[in-house]
């Protein structure tokens, strides 16, 4: 993934697509991708765990209703609920660390305890205010009206002129749609560009990706934050976290409720 991002110098271009409003509950064809063809495309995205000691997840778990885990986007937004923890909740907070997970391991533990249709333990991604915040203000744009933003928000740019496809980069010759964590950076790639930035919920691309078998979603890539891409980097060398993987996972089959 790092590699792939440092080749933006790649050249862009603009391909003619399926509509954006068909990730977000539009028809799709029946053949669906494969997990791990899901997996491979949320890999390399890392999302941060409250977890115990053991790997298993901090739960919020109300009478009659699912149990939720909390997968953070932002690391310094899961450090900041614990620290909010040990204020209101010093037993618990005492015992919570936060824990980096892949975002496919993210999705495989939800896939799974959907087709079981048992009461397994599902994560709920937690987005950055901030970009919530600059997702709300680009739905504005064309709905005034809007007064929230639901999910998580990923960034895309699409021709403003007489093409109207999506922004795309090169890698290893195959041209892919960038999806940015942050309306920041996909501001400083467009910049001098003709091109419309819209947003879409992160649930709805995996969605889609559950759902569809339509080559435009094979080219999907999501970019990680500036915080993220700096946790990647500090990262290179190490080997991947799998003991923080498997922590998570096993853990959510016993996890304590908060």
């Amino acid at each position: 993934m790092k590699k792939s991002i440092a080749r933006w110098s790649a050249t862009l271009g603009l391909v003619g697509s399926t509509l954006i409003g068909g990730l977000c509950g539009g028809s799709l064809p029946a053949l669906a991708l494969t997990e791990q063809e899901v997996f491979a495309q949320l890999q390399p995205i890392p999302v941060f765990t409250v977890t115990d000691s053991e790997g298993a997840p901090l739960v919020a778990a109300e009478a009659g209703k699912p149990s939720f885990a909390g997968a953070f986007i932002s690391q310094k937004d899961a450090l900041a609920f614990i620290d909010e923890l040990k204020r209101d909740s010093p037993e618990i907070g005492s015992k919570v660390q936060v824990v980096p997970v892949s975002l496919g391991e993210i999705y495989q533990i939800n896939h799974k305890a959907g087709q079981a249709g048992n009461d397994n333990v599902r994560f709920a991604y937690v987005p950055a205010q901030a970009q919530v915040d600059q997702a709300l203000a680009v739905i504005k744009q064309e709905n005034p009206q809007a007064s929230e933003f639901r999910g998580v928000p990923l960034f895309v740019a699409r021709g403003a002129g007489e093409q109207q496809g999506f922004l795309t980069v090169e890698i290893e010759g195959k041209p892919m749609i960038p999806f940015f964590f942050d309306k920041e950076q996909l501001q400083e790639r467009v910049q001098n560009m003709n091109v419309k930035i819209e947003v879409v919920p992160l649930e709805g691309i995996i969605q889609a990706l559950n759902n569809g078998n339509d080559e435009f979603l094979k080219n999907i890539l999501l970019v990680p934050s500036r915080e993220s891409a700096a946790f990647l980097e500090s990262l290179r060398g190490n080997s991947p976290q799998n003991g923080a993987q498997n922590g998570a996972q096993n853990g959510a089959q016993n996890a304590p409720r908060r």
